[in-house]
Protein backbone atom coordinates (compact mmCIF):
# COMPACT_ATOMS: atom_id res chain seq x y z
CA UNK A 1 0.00 0.00 0.00
CA UNK A 2 2.79 2.15 0.63
CA UNK A 3 3.88 2.44 -2.95
CA UNK A 4 0.17 3.12 -4.25
CA UNK A 5 0.28 5.94 -1.82
CA UNK A 6 3.84 7.57 -1.75
CA UNK A 7 4.52 10.53 0.56
CA UNK A 8 4.31 13.79 -1.05
CA UNK A 9 5.68 17.27 0.34
CA UNK A 10 4.83 20.40 -1.40
CA UNK A 11 7.99 21.16 -2.48
CA UNK A 12 8.67 17.86 -4.54
CA UNK A 13 6.33 18.64 -7.36
CA UNK A 14 8.45 19.07 -10.74
CA UNK A 15 9.17 21.85 -12.16
CA UNK A 16 7.11 23.31 -14.82
CA UNK A 17 9.30 23.49 -18.22
CA UNK A 18 9.55 26.83 -19.58
CA UNK A 19 9.37 27.77 -23.18
CA UNK A 20 13.04 29.15 -24.02
CA UNK A 21 13.73 32.73 -24.75
CA UNK A 22 13.50 33.43 -28.54
CA UNK A 23 16.61 36.82 -28.41
CA UNK A 24 15.67 39.91 -30.36
CA UNK A 25 18.05 39.40 -33.22
CA UNK A 26 15.74 36.51 -34.32
CA UNK A 27 12.40 37.83 -34.33
CA UNK A 28 13.30 41.12 -35.90
CA UNK A 29 13.37 39.57 -39.76
CA UNK A 30 10.71 37.30 -39.16
CA UNK A 31 8.93 40.72 -38.08
CA UNK A 32 10.01 42.50 -41.46
CA UNK A 33 8.74 38.83 -43.22
CA UNK A 34 5.24 39.01 -41.88
CA UNK A 35 5.34 43.12 -42.97
CA UNK A 36 5.48 41.37 -45.97
CA UNK A 37 2.54 39.04 -46.07
CA UNK A 38 0.68 42.05 -44.75
CA UNK A 39 1.20 43.95 -48.08
CA UNK A 40 0.63 41.05 -50.05
CA UNK A 41 -2.88 40.21 -48.81
CA UNK A 42 -3.33 44.12 -48.61
CA UNK A 43 -2.30 43.93 -52.35
CA UNK A 44 -5.72 41.36 -53.31
CA UNK A 45 -8.03 43.54 -51.04
CA UNK A 46 -7.50 46.92 -53.08
CA UNK A 47 -7.39 44.82 -56.28
CA UNK A 48 -10.88 43.34 -55.94
CA UNK A 49 -12.16 46.41 -54.34
CA UNK A 50 -11.98 47.91 -58.16
CA UNK A 51 -9.88 49.57 -60.87
CA UNK A 52 -9.32 53.08 -59.15
CA UNK A 53 -6.96 51.30 -56.78
CA UNK A 54 -5.28 49.27 -58.82
CA UNK A 55 -2.52 51.96 -58.10
CA UNK A 56 -2.01 51.04 -54.40
CA UNK A 57 -2.33 47.36 -55.60
CA UNK A 58 1.02 48.06 -57.38
CA UNK A 59 2.25 49.60 -54.36
CA UNK A 60 1.85 47.19 -52.33
CA UNK A 61 3.35 44.69 -54.24
CA UNK A 62 6.36 47.16 -54.58
CA UNK A 63 6.48 47.54 -50.74
CA UNK A 64 6.06 43.36 -50.58
CA UNK A 65 9.37 42.99 -52.77
CA UNK A 66 11.20 45.67 -50.78
CA UNK A 67 10.32 44.47 -47.43
CA UNK A 68 11.20 40.66 -48.86
CA UNK A 69 14.91 41.95 -49.59
CA UNK A 70 15.46 43.36 -46.67
CA UNK A 71 14.51 40.31 -44.44
CA UNK A 72 17.03 37.85 -45.51
CA UNK A 73 19.95 40.70 -45.09
CA UNK A 74 18.74 41.82 -41.97
CA UNK A 75 18.63 38.40 -40.25
CA UNK A 76 21.94 37.67 -41.94
CA UNK A 77 23.29 40.97 -40.33
CA UNK A 78 22.30 40.51 -37.12
CA UNK A 79 23.02 36.80 -37.38
CA UNK A 80 19.43 35.76 -36.72
CA UNK A 81 18.99 33.52 -39.88
CA UNK A 82 16.92 30.41 -38.75
CA UNK A 83 15.07 27.26 -40.37
CA UNK A 84 11.60 28.99 -39.47
CA UNK A 85 12.57 32.26 -40.73
CA UNK A 86 13.38 30.55 -44.22
CA UNK A 87 9.87 28.40 -43.84
CA UNK A 88 8.16 31.83 -42.88
CA UNK A 89 10.05 33.87 -46.11
CA UNK A 90 8.90 31.24 -48.54
CA UNK A 91 5.28 30.99 -47.47
CA UNK A 92 4.98 34.95 -47.54
CA UNK A 93 6.63 35.12 -50.79
CA UNK A 94 4.28 32.59 -52.23
CA UNK A 95 1.10 34.64 -50.88
CA UNK A 96 2.66 38.08 -51.85
CA UNK A 97 4.29 37.02 -55.25
CA UNK A 98 2.36 33.92 -56.51
CA UNK A 99 -1.37 34.86 -55.43
CA UNK A 100 -1.85 38.47 -54.94
CA UNK A 101 -0.39 39.22 -58.48
CA UNK A 102 -2.50 36.73 -59.84
CA UNK A 103 -5.70 38.51 -58.15
CA UNK A 104 -4.82 41.48 -59.77
CA UNK A 105 -4.06 40.44 -63.25
CA UNK A 106 -7.36 38.54 -63.13
CA UNK A 107 -9.82 41.80 -62.00
CA UNK A 108 -7.31 43.92 -64.02
CA UNK A 109 -7.96 42.12 -67.39
CA UNK A 110 -7.90 38.72 -67.48
CA UNK A 111 -11.59 37.99 -66.19
CA UNK A 112 -12.35 39.81 -69.80
CA UNK A 113 -11.75 35.92 -71.05
CA UNK A 114 -13.17 34.33 -67.92
CA UNK A 115 -12.27 30.71 -67.54
CA UNK A 116 -8.84 30.72 -69.31
CA UNK A 117 -8.15 34.00 -67.76
CA UNK A 118 -8.90 32.82 -64.62
CA UNK A 119 -6.67 29.39 -65.55
CA UNK A 120 -3.63 31.09 -66.14
CA UNK A 121 -3.86 33.07 -63.08
CA UNK A 122 -3.81 29.73 -61.01
CA UNK A 123 -1.25 28.61 -63.23
CA UNK A 124 1.34 31.53 -62.46
CA UNK A 125 0.25 30.94 -58.77
CA UNK A 126 1.35 27.10 -58.97
CA UNK A 127 4.53 27.97 -60.79
CA UNK A 128 5.05 30.64 -58.32
CA UNK A 129 5.17 27.26 -55.70
CA UNK A 130 6.97 25.09 -57.43
CA UNK A 131 9.85 27.78 -57.92
CA UNK A 132 10.19 28.48 -54.00
CA UNK A 133 9.84 25.10 -53.37
CA UNK A 134 12.79 24.61 -55.52
CA UNK A 135 14.64 27.38 -54.03
CA UNK A 136 14.69 25.71 -50.72
CA UNK A 137 15.71 22.58 -51.64
CA UNK A 138 18.70 23.98 -54.09
CA UNK A 139 19.51 25.89 -51.07
CA UNK A 140 20.47 22.64 -49.07
CA UNK A 141 22.61 21.54 -51.58
CA UNK A 142 26.23 21.00 -50.48
CA UNK A 143 27.81 19.71 -53.66
CA UNK A 144 26.38 23.33 -55.60
CA UNK A 145 29.60 25.63 -56.62
CA UNK A 146 30.35 28.73 -55.07
CA UNK A 147 30.22 30.83 -57.81
CA UNK A 148 26.43 29.15 -58.68
CA UNK A 149 25.20 31.28 -55.90
CA UNK A 150 25.57 34.59 -58.01
CA UNK A 151 22.70 33.15 -60.44
CA UNK A 152 19.32 32.23 -59.50
CA UNK A 153 17.72 29.22 -61.45
CA UNK A 154 14.96 30.50 -63.26
CA UNK A 155 13.24 34.26 -62.60
CA UNK A 156 12.68 34.57 -58.90
CA UNK A 157 9.67 34.94 -57.02
CA UNK A 158 9.92 38.96 -56.55
CA UNK A 159 11.11 39.28 -60.02
CA UNK A 160 8.57 37.21 -61.29
CA UNK A 161 5.48 38.90 -59.86
CA UNK A 162 6.79 42.89 -60.95
CA UNK A 163 7.23 41.46 -63.98
CA UNK A 164 4.30 40.04 -64.49
CA UNK A 165 2.07 43.22 -63.72
CA UNK A 166 4.18 44.82 -66.70
CA UNK A 167 0.44 45.36 -68.43
CA UNK A 168 -0.62 46.96 -65.12
CA UNK A 169 2.08 49.71 -65.33
CA UNK A 170 1.20 50.21 -68.90
CA UNK A 171 -2.16 50.88 -68.25
CA UNK A 172 -1.49 53.25 -65.67
CA UNK A 173 0.93 55.71 -67.48
CA UNK A 174 -2.04 56.10 -70.05
CA UNK A 175 -1.79 52.82 -72.17
CA UNK A 176 -5.60 52.00 -73.71
CA UNK A 177 -6.15 48.72 -73.85
CA UNK A 178 -7.80 47.42 -77.47
CA UNK A 179 -9.95 45.12 -77.37
CA UNK A 180 -9.10 41.57 -77.00
CA UNK A 181 -6.16 42.50 -75.79
CA UNK A 182 -6.85 39.99 -72.40
CA UNK A 183 -5.06 37.27 -74.81
CA UNK A 184 -1.76 39.08 -75.11
CA UNK A 185 -1.88 39.24 -71.13
CA UNK A 186 -2.62 36.10 -70.88
CA UNK A 187 0.34 34.66 -73.02
CA UNK A 188 2.51 36.98 -71.46
CA UNK A 189 1.92 35.81 -67.65
CA UNK A 190 2.28 32.24 -68.90
CA UNK A 191 5.50 33.52 -70.54
CA UNK A 192 6.89 34.75 -67.03
CA UNK A 193 5.24 31.64 -65.27
CA UNK A 194 7.43 29.47 -67.58
CA UNK A 195 10.72 31.68 -66.96
CA UNK A 196 9.96 30.96 -63.17
CA UNK A 197 9.88 27.00 -63.30
CA UNK A 198 12.24 27.11 -65.82
CA UNK A 199 16.05 25.85 -65.66
CA UNK A 200 17.31 29.08 -67.37
CA UNK A 201 20.31 31.12 -65.04
CA UNK A 202 19.21 34.54 -64.24
CA UNK A 203 22.19 37.04 -62.87
CA UNK A 204 21.52 37.63 -58.81
CA UNK A 205 24.05 40.24 -57.91
CA UNK A 206 24.78 39.07 -54.50
CA UNK A 207 28.52 40.00 -54.59
CA UNK A 208 27.64 42.60 -56.78
CA UNK A 209 29.29 46.14 -55.13
CA UNK A 210 30.40 44.19 -52.17
CA UNK A 211 33.67 46.36 -52.54
CA UNK A 212 33.09 49.77 -54.10
CA UNK A 213 36.00 52.05 -54.94
CA UNK A 214 36.78 55.13 -52.89
CA UNK A 215 36.46 57.31 -56.31
CA UNK A 216 32.92 55.63 -57.27
CA UNK A 217 31.44 55.95 -54.04
CA UNK A 218 30.48 59.43 -54.64
CA UNK A 219 29.00 59.09 -58.06
CA UNK A 220 26.83 55.78 -57.03
CA UNK A 221 25.16 57.73 -54.21
CA UNK A 222 24.52 60.33 -56.59
CA UNK A 223 23.29 57.48 -59.13
CA UNK A 224 21.37 56.05 -56.35
CA UNK A 225 19.26 58.82 -54.98
CA UNK A 226 18.22 59.95 -58.50
CA UNK A 227 16.90 56.32 -59.43
CA UNK A 228 15.17 56.47 -55.84
CA UNK A 229 13.84 59.87 -56.17
CA UNK A 230 12.74 59.24 -59.96
CA UNK A 231 11.36 56.03 -59.00
CA UNK A 232 8.92 57.61 -56.93
CA UNK A 233 7.96 60.31 -59.05
CA UNK A 234 7.52 58.31 -61.94
CA UNK A 235 6.82 54.99 -60.19
CA UNK A 236 4.88 53.18 -63.27
CA UNK A 237 7.25 54.54 -66.05
CA UNK A 238 10.27 53.62 -63.93
CA UNK A 239 8.70 49.96 -63.25
CA UNK A 240 7.88 49.58 -66.94
CA UNK A 241 11.48 50.59 -68.03
CA UNK A 242 12.80 48.52 -64.92
CA UNK A 243 10.89 45.09 -66.42
CA UNK A 244 12.06 45.02 -69.67
CA UNK A 245 15.42 46.13 -69.13
CA UNK A 246 15.36 43.15 -66.63
CA UNK A 247 14.19 40.78 -69.25
CA UNK A 248 16.02 41.58 -71.79
CA UNK A 249 19.65 41.38 -69.78
CA UNK A 250 18.53 37.61 -69.17
CA UNK A 251 20.54 36.21 -72.49
CA UNK A 252 23.59 38.16 -71.40
CA UNK A 253 23.05 36.34 -67.63
CA UNK A 254 22.84 32.84 -69.23
CA UNK A 255 25.94 34.24 -71.42
CA UNK A 256 27.89 34.66 -68.29
CA UNK A 257 27.12 31.96 -66.49
CA UNK A 258 27.81 29.43 -69.18
CA UNK A 259 31.14 31.10 -69.64
CA UNK A 260 32.11 30.38 -65.92
CA UNK A 261 30.76 27.36 -66.55
CA UNK A 262 33.29 26.24 -68.71
CA UNK A 263 35.73 28.00 -66.70
CA UNK A 264 34.66 25.74 -64.03
CA UNK A 265 34.81 22.48 -66.07
CA UNK A 266 38.35 23.61 -67.50
CA UNK A 267 39.65 24.20 -64.21
CA UNK A 268 38.43 20.58 -62.64
CA UNK A 269 39.94 19.30 -65.80
CA UNK A 270 43.59 20.63 -65.18
CA UNK A 271 43.26 19.53 -61.82
CA UNK A 272 42.39 16.35 -62.60
CA UNK A 273 45.04 15.84 -64.84
CA UNK A 274 47.99 17.54 -62.53
CA UNK A 275 46.59 14.90 -59.72
CA UNK A 276 46.57 11.84 -62.19
CA UNK A 277 50.24 13.03 -63.81
CA UNK A 278 52.89 10.59 -62.84
CA UNK A 279 55.53 11.73 -59.97
CA UNK A 280 58.66 13.11 -61.56
CA UNK A 281 61.55 10.81 -60.68
CA UNK A 282 64.54 11.57 -58.65
CA UNK A 283 67.63 12.56 -60.31
CA UNK A 284 70.75 9.87 -59.45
Amino acid sequence: MTDLFPPFEPGDEPRRRRFKPVPMRVLLPNLVTLLSLCAGLTAMRLAMEGPDKLDRAVYAILIAAVLDGLDGRLARLLKGTSRFGAELDSLADFVSFGVAPAIILYTFGLHDIRTIGWVVALLFAMACALRLARFNVMIDDPHRPEWQKNFFVGIPAPAGALAALLPVYLHLVGFERPPGFAVVEAGYLLLVALMMVSRIPTYAGKTLGTRVPREWVVPLLLAGALAIAVLVIHTFEMLAAITVIYLAAIPWGVSKFRALERADRARKAAQLAAASAPAPADAP
